[in-house]
C-alpha cells in the first residue's frame, strides 16, 4: 500500500562519527543547550551560555496527534523563560467531532490568538500543522513575529496536502478512509513505526501509538487557496530534521528542499531527529532547534 524507497532514506552523514558536534544529544541536556562541560569555568563569565532571547511560541501540531504533542518541548522552552501556546484544533483532542474541514482547523487556532490578544508571536506548524499556519498566517499576520515550519508541509496556492505524498500513499490513504465509518484515517502501525518514528524502540513506539486515534480525512483532501499567504512578507523558518521518513526524499518529494525552499527567503535549520519520537525522547533538543529557528 505504502511505497517505501529506501535510498531516499540515508542521513546526510553517512558516517556518524563525522556527525557535527551540534547533533551529538549529550548537547542537549534536559537543562538545556550547551556546548560542552564548562564546569572548571564556571567563573569566567566569557564562557557562560549567553541568555536566550524571550519569545512568544504558539505550537501547531500535526495529524494524529493533539495538543499533547508539544508537553516536553513546551516545558523546555518555558525553563528557558520563553512564553508558549500550545492550541487544540477542532476534531482533535477532546473533541468527538471528526466532521471538520480545514477552515474549521484554521478557525480554532486564529481564535485562540485573538482571544489571548496574542502579539509578536514565533508561530511553529508541524507536519499537517504547516498548512494550518498557512492559512492562520493570512488572518492575524500581524500578530506574527516569524512562522517556523518543522518537517511541515508547505502547499503551493491550490494544492491539498494529498497532493504532496506519493501516488501509493495517496490511494492508501483513500484506502483507509472508505474503509473507515467517520470519514477518517486510522494509521496501521507498521506505517507509523517505519515512518513517523524510525529512532525509536520498539517499545516506545507502541506507548506513542497507543494514543494515536483516527484523523480526519477531508482536511488533508482539501485544496487551499494560499495567494494571500505568499505575498506576506513575515519572516519564515524551516526546520529539517533528516531522519524523518515521512516523505521520500527526492523524485519531486521530501521537506527540504522540496517544500522548504517555497517559502522564498527563510532561514534553515537542521537536526538529525525523526518525524515525532524527539518529541518524547529529546525535547530540549528540539525546542533549541525551535529557538534557533525564531530568535532574531
Amino acid at each position: 500500500m505504502f511505497a517505501y524507497r529506501p535510498e531516499f532514506y540515508q542521513p546526510i552523514y553517512s558516517d556518524y562519527r563525522f556527525i557535527p558536534a551540534a547533533y551529538d544529544d549529550s548537547a542537549y541536556p534536559s537543562g538545556g543547550w550547551h556546548w560542552g562541560d564548562y564546569s572548571t569555568l564556571e567563573t569566567d563569565e566569557s564562557y557562560r551560555r549567553p541568555a536566550q532571547q524571550r519569545l512568544n511560541f504558539v505550537l501547531v501540531h500535526g495529524s494524529w496527534a493533539d495538543a499533547h504533542f508539544w508537553d516536553g518541548i513546551a516545558a523546555a522552552l518555558r525553563k528557558n523563560g520563553h512564553s508558549v501556546h500550545t492550541p487544540e484544533y477542532a476534531g482533535h483532542g477532546k473533541d468527538p467531532n471528526k466532521n471538520v474541514t480545514h477552515e474549521m482547523i484554521t478557525k480554532s487556532v486564529v481564535d485562540f490568538i485573538t482571544k489571548l490578544n496574542l502579539g509578536n508571536i514565533v508561530l511553529v506548524g508541524h507536519s499537517f500543522g504547516g498548512t494550518v499556519i498557512q492559512k492562520v498566517a493570512e488572518q492575524v499576520a500581524d500578530h506574527i513575529k516569524r512562522l517556523i515550519f518543522w518537517d511541515a508541509f508547505v502547499l503551493k496556492d491550490g494544492e491539498s496536502l494529498a497532493d504532496e505524498v506519493t501516488p501509493l500513499t495517496r490511494q492508501g490513504f483513500e484506502q483507509l478512509r472508505a474503509a473507515s465509518k467517520d470519514d477518517t484515517i486510522m494509521l496501521p502501525f507498521p506505517l507509523f513505526r517505519d515512518l513517523f518514528v524510525n529512532t525509536a524502540t520498539l517499545e516506545l513506539a507502541n506507548r506513542m501509538y497507543a494514543v494515536v486515534t483516527p484523523e480526519p480525512a477531508k482536511p488533508l483532501f482539501e485544496k487551499l487557496d494560499l495567494k494571500v499567504f505568499f505575498a506576506l512578507p513575515t519572516p519564515k523558518s524551516y526546520v529539517y530534521f533528516y531522519q524523518d521518513n515521512v516523505l521520500p526524499q527526492g523524485e519531486g518529494f521530501g521537506w527540504n528542499p522540496h517544500m522548504s525552499t517555497r517559502l522564498g527567503l527563510f532561514r534553515l535549520i537542521v537536526g538529525d531527529g525523526d518525524h515525532m519520537t524527539d518529541s518524547r525522547t529529546r525535547p530540549a533538543y528540539v525546542a533549541q532547534k525551535l529557538y534557533e529557528a525564531g530568535r532574531d
